[in-house]
Formats: C-alpha cells, structure tokens, sequence
C-alpha cells in the first residue's frame, strides 16, 4: 500500500509499504479515513519540533474505522468508529503508575516518534481506541486536537468569571478557548494575525480579541478588559519562545500561566517580576485518556460545533504538492484534513 513519508525537513515522498496482517493480542487492525494536519506536523515539516525523528510517516489526529481485533480485545470491534489517542505510553514508568501517561517517561506518539497515519491501514494498541457511534471521519479527526486544548484548560483550571488570556488564534488556540467557554470563564485571544482574530470572533464566539502590536501596549489593553487586574490565567499556544518570554507580563497577581506550545529555543524572564506576583508556572502535554471521551461525548451532544473548525482539505495524492501552503499564515488555514476515502 501507499504511505506518505517525511523524509527530512521540508521532504515529503510517496513510499510502498507492506499492509498489516494481522491484530496481535491486545491490538486492532484500522483503516484510517481522516488524517487531521497539526501544529506538530508544519513544525515536523520545518526542522522545528524538538521530538520528531526523520524519516517518518505523519498524521496523529485520525479518525479510523476498526477492522479487525486481535485475541482479547473488548473495548472495540470490527466496525466500530473511532478517534485515536496516539500517545503510546509503556504502562510501567512513574508517570504512567501515576495515571499520568501523557508525559510517560517512554513515550512514542504515532506520527512523531513511530510512524503514524498517513497510510490505509496500520495497528495499534486497542487501548488507544475511542468509539463514537455518531461523529463524522471528520468529527473523529478533531477530537486529538481538542483534546490538547481540553488538558491545558484543565492544567490552568480556570473558574467562572475568572479573565482567560490564549496567545496564538492556531488550531491549539482554538481548541484551547473552547473549554475555556465551557469552563465559564471569561476569553481574551490575542495573535498577530488580525484575519485568524476576525475569524475567532464571527466563528469562535471570543469574548475579546487583540491584535499584539509588540509594542507593549497590550499590558494596558488588558487591564482594561480585566478592571485593572490582568487575566488570572494565561495560555500561550503560539510555541515562539519570544512570546512565551513575554506571557509573564500579562498574568495577573497569584496567576497561573500555562505553556502549551513547545519551542526548541530558549525561555527567558526576569524572575522578580514571577516571584513578586507569586505565578504558577505549568506546562501542558499532549492529553488524557478520560479527555478523549469527555470530547466524543461533548460533541455528541452539541455542545462542542465543529463545523467552523475545517478550512482546507486534500485528498491523499494532493497533500505533498498543499502541505508547504499550510505552512503560510496568509492562507488562512485553521484546519487541513486530508481524506483517505
């Protein structure tokens, strides 16, 4: 069968591989039919994500349909509609006793360290399946980059009325400020780009947008939006290190600033200005399993719509001659999905 393979940075080739035979014990057989394009993968692309090994088969927000189902499988069967958690973490390090297995200390997310699915079929431990009698390939696909937005808001635990700034308007941003909406709380999205600010206020439901100017104007912007205080919790999902520098100054007394972006450069702040307002300091990695199933549920339910969410669309003989436009904020991508139908 065919796969799709980053070579290195900025290579992208059509390869043939063997298809998979069999599901062994604990595993499933899938057939993927949505391959949802991540931040992960434009960085992967670029030389820039500090996890990612060459060469690689991509695509880590799939929504597949099961195929099969090795020896003691009972969680799915074959039919079954599925969203995958591609986080495969060993079961055994400390953070994995501890529940924690996003950050296993082992861990091989499909289409980063072990290849992923930009191929017809592929295994994978059935563990990592989550079934949806309802959603849509495309729904399924979504739920991965839902989920990264679902467990930084639960890592900055925001209250209701509490103000919530999200640096980077990009599909983590986006997913970001949908459980802060949930969460009650108040949202404030600032980006550099002012068509994504438009989009997140006339599709997005935003509370506040701001345009960052860098010339520190921004401070006083907030303080106008959050009667003088600053918003109690900041989330930076940009993965610039210039504005995870900058985050600090928007957080409020006894705020909590929460890094869900990654950068392979250096963070630097001045620490006075972090002790002086006593903040908390949180990183947020990739998500948990219960989170995948709040989403699925979430969007069953409709009170997550994910129909503004898909801007562009490539089938799968078209993605390598798209993928470099994706990389290019003037095009205005939110969203790329590619389809295996």
């Amino acid at each position: 069968m065919k796969a799709i393979q980053l070579e290195k940075p900025e290579h992208f080739r059509t390869i043939d591989i063997e298809e998979p035979k069999v599901a062994g014990p604990g595993e499933a057989m899938v057939r993927v039919h949505r391959v949802g394009i991540c931040g992960t993968d434009l960085s992967g692309y670029l030389g820039k994500m500090p996890f990612y090994s060459y060469p690689r088969i991509p695509g880590h927000e799939l929504g597949v349909e099961v195929v099969a189902v090795g020896p003691g499988v009972t969680n799915v069967k074959a039919g079954d509609r599925c969203s995958i958690e591609p986080y495969i973490n060993c079961q055994n390090c400390f953070a994995c006793r501890k529940g924690n297995s996003n950050c296993c200390e082992n861990l091989q997310v499909l289409g980063v360290h072990t290849d992923g699915g930009m191929r017809r079929y592929f295994v994978v431990p059935a563990r990592k399946l989550h079934r949806s009698k309802s959603l849509s390939w495309d729904q399924l696909a979504l739920v991965e980059t839902l989920a990264i937005g679902c467990h930084a808001v639960y890592r900055g635990n925001p209250q209701a009325g509490d103000h919530v700034l999200i640096i980077g308007a990009g599909p983590i941003g986006l997913s970001t400020l949908e459980f802060v909406k949930l969460s009650g709380a108040r949202s404030i999205m600032l980006d550099l780009n002012q068509q994504r600010l438009d989009f997140c206020k006339k599709r997005m439901g935003v509370n506040h947008t701001l345009l960052s100017r860098g010339d520190g104007s921004e401070v006083e912007a907030l303080k106008e939006l959050t009667n003088g205080t600053l918003p109690t919790v900041v989330i930076d999902a940009t993965g610039s290190n210039k504005s995870m520098s900058q985050a600090l100054n928007y957080v409020a007394f006894t705020g909590r600033l929460v890094y869900v972006g990654i950068t392979t450069s250096e963070i630097s702040f001045g620490h006075p200005l972090m002790h002086r307002r006593e903040m908390t300091l949180l990183a947020s990695r990739n998500a948990l399993p219960q989170d995948f199933d709040r989403i699925i549920k979430l969007i069953e339910e409709g009170k997550i719509d994910t129909s503004p969410w898909i801007t562009h669309r490539s089938s799968f003989d078209e993605l390598i001659a798209h993928f470099p436009s994706y990389t290019k904020p003037e095009t205005g991508v939110i969203k790329a999905m590619m389809s295996l139908d």
